[in-house]
């Protein structure tokens, strides 16, 4: 899952990897098993007669058409989704056949933050936002796995890239030179 590490940059490693949450997968799914009960049932009933046959084509064929629809590109969509942070970036992944991404170096986030509503507390996941120093500014992730995990690794290295102190706020005690 994530990134292929030939894609990494001389030493850069993977700090964390996830692909968005199962959540994703629920309405495929009852798409799926609903789909193929009522069409099975409605193909089941029809009386075997030879002019009916196409009848019982189209419905496995309108059936098909939503599964592959509601079901398999929702799938393929969830399982070319992945976050992935590495000791240098952010990187995000998408698409089945267009692939877009993005990285952010960490040295360009300004805050990290999360989101999660009472569903997303109860499946064990959330929405990460990254305010970053560019263009857009603001990227969301939605249903990241864990999140408030994935949240304190992005501030630890946050923090360590920062040499370990809170920049904003505790500013360095100037140094006066004691007088001679």
């Amino acid at each position: 899952m994530g990134i292929s590490a030939k894609l990494l940059g001389e030493d850069e490693h993977i700090v964390a990897s996830v692909r968005t949450h199962w959540k994703k997968l629920i309405s495929p799914v009852l798409v799926l098993i609903f789909t193929v009960g009522i069409a099975a049932f409605v193909a089941a009933i029809l009386p075997e007669n030879p002019n009916q046959q196409w009848f019982r084509i189209g419905i496995v064929a309108v059936a098909a058409i939503i599964v592959i629809v509601w079901s398999i590109w929702p799938f393929l969509q969830w399982l070319t989704s992945t976050y992935t942070v590495t000791s240098r970036r952010l990187i995000t992944r998408h698409g089945v056949i267009t692939r877009t991404g993005r990285d952010i170096p960490l040295t360009r986030i300004n805050d990290v933050s999360y989101e999660r509503s009472l569903t997303d507390r109860m499946l064990g996941c959330g929405t990460l936002v990254i305010e970053s120093a560019s263009q857009s500014g603001r990227v969301v992730l939605p249903d990241v796995p864990n999140v408030e995990r994935v949240h304190v690794k992005i501030s630890e290295l946050l923090f360590t890239i920062a040499g370990g102190r809170e920049e904003d706020e505790n500013p360095p005690a100037k140094q006066v030179p004691p007088p001679a």
